[in-house]
Protein backbone atom coordinates (compact mmCIF):
# COMPACT_ATOMS: atom_id res chain seq x y z
CA UNK A 1 0.00 0.00 0.00
CA UNK A 2 1.21 3.14 -0.75
CA UNK A 3 0.28 5.59 1.35
CA UNK A 4 2.90 8.51 0.98
CA UNK A 5 3.48 7.71 -2.92
CA UNK A 6 2.74 10.77 -5.02
CA UNK A 7 3.00 12.76 -1.59
CA UNK A 8 3.54 12.42 0.94
CA UNK A 9 4.49 14.61 1.71
CA UNK A 10 5.17 14.43 0.17
CA UNK A 11 4.40 16.54 -0.39
CA UNK A 12 6.29 19.93 -0.56
CA UNK A 13 5.01 23.38 0.13
CA UNK A 14 6.66 26.15 -1.05
CA UNK A 15 5.29 29.69 -2.31
CA UNK A 16 3.84 31.93 -3.73
CA UNK A 17 6.59 34.00 -4.80
CA UNK A 18 8.69 31.78 -6.76
CA UNK A 19 9.67 33.01 -10.36
CA UNK A 20 8.48 31.51 -13.10
CA UNK A 21 10.63 28.34 -14.21
CA UNK A 22 14.03 30.24 -13.16
CA UNK A 23 14.29 30.45 -9.07
CA UNK A 24 17.21 29.82 -8.00
CA UNK A 25 17.51 26.36 -6.15
CA UNK A 26 18.57 28.39 -2.48
CA UNK A 27 15.30 30.20 -2.98
CA UNK A 28 13.39 27.55 -4.02
CA UNK A 29 14.76 25.19 -0.88
CA UNK A 30 14.40 28.61 1.66
CA UNK A 31 10.57 28.24 0.68
CA UNK A 32 10.14 25.00 0.74
CA UNK A 33 11.72 25.09 4.77
CA UNK A 34 9.08 27.69 5.57
CA UNK A 35 6.61 25.33 5.65
CA UNK A 36 8.04 22.23 6.17
CA UNK A 37 10.53 23.21 8.47
CA UNK A 38 14.44 23.47 8.94
CA UNK A 39 16.48 21.40 6.39
CA UNK A 40 12.75 19.65 5.72
CA UNK A 41 12.16 18.20 8.60
CA UNK A 42 8.50 19.48 10.09
CA UNK A 43 8.41 20.12 14.06
CA UNK A 44 4.21 20.50 13.03
CA UNK A 45 1.40 17.22 13.13
CA UNK A 46 -0.12 18.28 9.35
CA UNK A 47 3.01 18.92 7.94
CA UNK A 48 5.01 16.14 6.35
CA UNK A 49 8.83 15.58 6.55
CA UNK A 50 10.68 15.49 3.11
CA UNK A 51 14.43 15.29 3.99
CA UNK A 52 15.27 12.00 3.14
CA UNK A 53 12.66 11.23 0.80
CA UNK A 54 13.35 9.92 -2.11
CA UNK A 55 13.76 12.33 -5.20
CA UNK A 56 11.41 9.57 -7.50
CA UNK A 57 8.44 10.43 -4.79
CA UNK A 58 9.21 14.03 -4.21
CA UNK A 59 9.37 14.87 -8.18
CA UNK A 60 6.31 13.03 -8.73
CA UNK A 61 4.46 14.70 -6.27
CA UNK A 62 5.63 18.00 -7.79
CA UNK A 63 4.42 17.19 -11.27
CA UNK A 64 0.61 15.73 -10.32
CA UNK A 65 0.38 19.41 -7.78
CA UNK A 66 1.10 21.37 -11.14
CA UNK A 67 -1.36 19.35 -13.54
CA UNK A 68 -3.81 19.59 -10.45
CA UNK A 69 -4.23 16.05 -10.29
CA UNK A 70 -4.64 16.53 -6.37
CA UNK A 71 -6.29 17.91 -3.28
CA UNK A 72 -4.38 21.23 -3.01
CA UNK A 73 -4.52 22.72 0.93
CA UNK A 74 -3.70 25.99 1.58
CA UNK A 75 -1.15 26.69 4.01
CA UNK A 76 0.31 29.12 6.21
CA UNK A 77 4.32 29.90 6.67
CA UNK A 78 5.54 28.37 9.80
CA UNK A 79 9.27 29.69 9.56
CA UNK A 80 10.94 32.46 8.48
CA UNK A 81 8.90 35.82 7.44
CA UNK A 82 5.63 33.99 8.45
CA UNK A 83 3.56 37.32 7.33
CA UNK A 84 4.13 35.74 3.84
CA UNK A 85 0.11 34.83 2.18
CA UNK A 86 -0.42 31.45 2.86
CA UNK A 87 0.29 29.29 -0.06
CA UNK A 88 -0.88 26.04 -1.74
CA UNK A 89 0.89 23.11 -3.83
CA UNK A 90 -0.77 23.89 -6.93
CA UNK A 91 -0.18 27.29 -6.91
CA UNK A 92 3.57 26.46 -6.33
CA UNK A 93 3.82 23.94 -8.77
CA UNK A 94 2.67 26.14 -11.38
CA UNK A 95 5.35 27.99 -11.53
CA UNK A 96 8.04 25.44 -11.26
CA UNK A 97 9.84 24.05 -14.48
CA UNK A 98 11.25 20.43 -14.85
CA UNK A 99 14.60 21.15 -14.25
CA UNK A 100 13.28 23.38 -10.47
CA UNK A 101 11.09 20.21 -10.24
CA UNK A 102 14.27 17.72 -10.50
CA UNK A 103 16.74 19.64 -8.49
CA UNK A 104 14.34 20.64 -5.27
CA UNK A 105 13.70 16.91 -5.43
CA UNK A 106 17.18 15.59 -5.42
CA UNK A 107 18.14 18.08 -2.87
CA UNK A 108 15.68 16.54 -0.38
CA UNK A 109 16.68 12.82 -0.72
CA UNK A 110 19.99 13.86 -0.16
CA UNK A 111 19.40 15.16 3.67
CA UNK A 112 18.53 12.89 6.27
CA UNK A 113 14.68 11.56 7.02
CA UNK A 114 14.02 12.35 11.28
CA UNK A 115 11.50 10.76 12.43
CA UNK A 116 8.98 12.60 14.29
CA UNK A 117 8.86 12.32 18.32
CA UNK A 118 4.89 11.77 18.53
CA UNK A 119 2.60 10.28 20.58
CA UNK A 120 0.94 6.76 19.64
CA UNK A 121 -1.15 3.64 21.36
CA UNK A 122 1.18 1.01 21.87
CA UNK A 123 -1.53 -1.49 21.70
CA UNK A 124 -2.89 0.24 17.98
CA UNK A 125 0.73 0.17 16.91
CA UNK A 126 1.36 -3.54 17.25
CA UNK A 127 -2.25 -4.17 15.96
CA UNK A 128 -0.87 -1.77 12.92
CA UNK A 129 2.46 -3.95 12.57
CA UNK A 130 0.94 -6.84 11.54
CA UNK A 131 -1.72 -5.16 8.82
CA UNK A 132 1.37 -3.64 7.58
CA UNK A 133 3.15 -6.83 7.11
CA UNK A 134 0.03 -8.40 5.55
CA UNK A 135 -1.51 -5.50 3.22
CA UNK A 136 1.99 -3.24 2.70
CA UNK A 137 5.29 -4.63 3.15
CA UNK A 138 5.49 -5.48 -0.61
CA UNK A 139 5.66 -2.03 -1.61
CA UNK A 140 6.63 -0.10 1.49
CA UNK A 141 9.17 -2.96 3.08
CA UNK A 142 11.11 -2.64 6.16
CA UNK A 143 8.12 -1.32 8.13
CA UNK A 144 7.29 1.61 5.44
CA UNK A 145 11.26 3.05 6.46
CA UNK A 146 12.87 1.52 3.12
CA UNK A 147 13.81 5.04 1.24
CA UNK A 148 15.08 2.72 -2.15
CA UNK A 149 11.42 1.36 -1.91
CA UNK A 150 11.01 4.81 -4.07
CA UNK A 151 7.08 4.70 -2.40
CA UNK A 152 7.90 7.51 0.02
CA UNK A 153 8.42 7.03 3.74
CA UNK A 154 5.84 6.15 6.46
CA UNK A 155 7.62 4.95 9.43
CA UNK A 156 7.71 8.15 11.28
CA UNK A 157 5.95 10.20 9.45
CA UNK A 158 3.40 12.66 11.21
CA UNK A 159 0.34 10.98 11.94
CA UNK A 160 -1.64 13.87 11.05
CA UNK A 161 -0.43 14.47 7.64
CA UNK A 162 -0.60 10.42 7.36
CA UNK A 163 -4.64 10.39 8.18
CA UNK A 164 -4.74 13.21 5.82
CA UNK A 165 -3.87 11.14 3.02
CA UNK A 166 -5.59 8.35 3.60
CA UNK A 167 -8.58 10.00 3.52
CA UNK A 168 -7.84 11.87 0.50
CA UNK A 169 -7.23 8.34 -1.13
CA UNK A 170 -10.43 7.33 0.39
CA UNK A 171 -12.32 10.81 -1.23
CA UNK A 172 -10.64 10.38 -4.43
CA UNK A 173 -9.00 14.06 -3.86
CA UNK A 174 -5.45 11.90 -4.39
CA UNK A 175 -4.94 9.71 -7.12
CA UNK A 176 -3.72 5.93 -6.81
CA UNK A 177 -2.69 3.18 -9.29
CA UNK A 178 -4.54 0.14 -9.16
CA UNK A 179 -2.63 -2.22 -7.05
CA UNK A 180 -2.52 0.39 -3.78
CA UNK A 181 -6.64 0.63 -4.88
CA UNK A 182 -6.64 -2.68 -4.49
CA UNK A 183 -4.78 -2.61 -1.29
CA UNK A 184 -6.77 0.44 0.48
CA UNK A 185 -10.42 0.05 -0.59
CA UNK A 186 -11.00 -3.15 1.74
CA UNK A 187 -9.02 -1.27 4.83
CA UNK A 188 -11.60 -0.48 7.83
CA UNK A 189 -11.47 2.89 9.48
CA UNK A 190 -10.17 0.84 12.43
CA UNK A 191 -7.32 -0.96 10.27
CA UNK A 192 -6.09 2.24 9.03
CA UNK A 193 -6.26 3.63 12.58
CA UNK A 194 -4.04 1.06 13.44
CA UNK A 195 -1.82 1.68 10.81
CA UNK A 196 -1.38 5.32 11.59
CA UNK A 197 0.02 4.48 15.38
CA UNK A 198 2.07 1.52 13.70
CA UNK A 199 3.90 4.22 11.67
CA UNK A 200 4.10 6.98 14.76
CA UNK A 201 5.26 4.50 16.84
CA UNK A 202 8.81 4.24 14.53
CA UNK A 203 10.66 6.54 16.26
Amino acid sequence: MNVVLRNTSLVLLLSLALPAGGADLDAMIENCNGCHGDGGVSQWDDMPTIAGIDAFTQADALYVYRDEERACAESQYRTGDTSRPATTMCAVAADMSDDDIEAVAEHYAGLTFVPAKQDFDAALAEQGAAIHKAECDRCHSDGGSNVEDEAGILAGQWMGYLRTSFEQYASGDRPQDKKMKEKMDPLSADNIEALLHYYASQQ
